[in-house]
């Protein structure tokens, strides 16, 4: 379902960075660049957390090309509502976080 999924950060940069198709190192550089630094994945966790969500049906390996060891992700159109969502839901709670404190953040 998933109306109920909350993202991790991690998660949702990749998905973000994924909106193109990307390869782990580009992943890695844009999750980093986008978060300003916060959002930094080893191989080793990029990897899990890319088989993760190919099992879950949110991104694809596209085809390797003969001879290269470069593996190249998308999303899915599963994974594109999923983060559509997870947009839709991170706007609710700025909007009822500054609504409380009364447009005080700056």
């Amino acid at each position: 379902m998933i109306d109920n999924i909350a993202l991790t950060e991690s998660t949702y940069y990749i998905l973000l960075s994924l909106v193109s198709p990307q390869h782990g190192y580009g992943i890695m550089q844009q999750a980093e660049e986008l978060s300003k630094g916060r959002v930094r994945l080893a191989a080793g966790t990029l990897y899990g957390a890319l088989g993760a969500m190919v099992d879950k049906g949110w991104i694809e390996q596209l085809p390797v090309e003969e001879g290269s060891r470069k593996k190249e992700y998308q999303l899915t159109a599963q994974g594109r509502r999923v983060l559509e969502k997870e947009v839709e839901r991170l706007r609710e709670l700025a909007d009822n976080g500054e609504r409380i404190l009364g447009g005080e953040i700056k």
